[in-house]
């Protein structure tokens, strides 16, 4: 018999035994101090569907009078919005040197949005970069959700001939 079972049965007999509110509530408060129901605190977790993803596309590398600007789209299919997402990017030469770290910004993604963002990359030629690594998140802050979920739940795609992924 299932945890859940066990103690729906035993409040059952509370309230019929003496058809009184205050033992099932007693028996309901003895089951949760000893694990036998699950705490609201569980239920009020963080969480994001498994199927769940936010898309992140390199869709362009372009030379600028500034450097090399780096077009992305971003789409969140996470179920929940986030008020702030930006990831630490590690971009590679094509001899796979380490170019340069840097962190890029795409503030809020509402549910079911793609946004288009760019970035100018200054005193980096785009026609050296190799490979763009998704480093790590550095925020990922919505309501109920995990700090670690647009890392976890990232599907990257590159339009580009540049490696793009985690």
């Amino acid at each position: 018999m299932s945890h859940a079972m066990r103690a729906a049965a035993i409040l059952k007999r509370a309230v019929r035994s003496k058809n009184n509110m205050m033992s099932a509530a007693a028996a309901g408060v003895s089951l949760l101090a000893v694990g036998m129901l699950p705490a609201a605190a569980q239920d009020a977790a963080p969480q994001v569907a498994a199927n769940s993803s936010l898309s992140l596309e390199l869709n362009a590398l372009q030379p600028s009078e500034r450097g090399c600007r780096v077009t992305f789209l971003v789409s969140n299919e996470l179920g929940k919005e986030l008020s702030q997402v930006a990831f630490e990017l590690a971009l590679f030469t094509k001899a796979g040197m380490i170019s340069r770290l840097t962190v890029v910004d795409f503030k809020e993604l509402p549910v079911g949005k793609t946004k288009v963002r760019q970035y100018h990359l200054p005193k980096l030629d785009c026609n050296d970069v190799g490979r763009v690594l998704v480093n790590n998140t550095t925020q990922c802050v919505g309501d109920r959700v995990e700090a670690d979920a647009c890392i976890r739940q990232l599907k990257t795609k590159t339009a580009t001939e540049v490696t793009f992924g985690s």
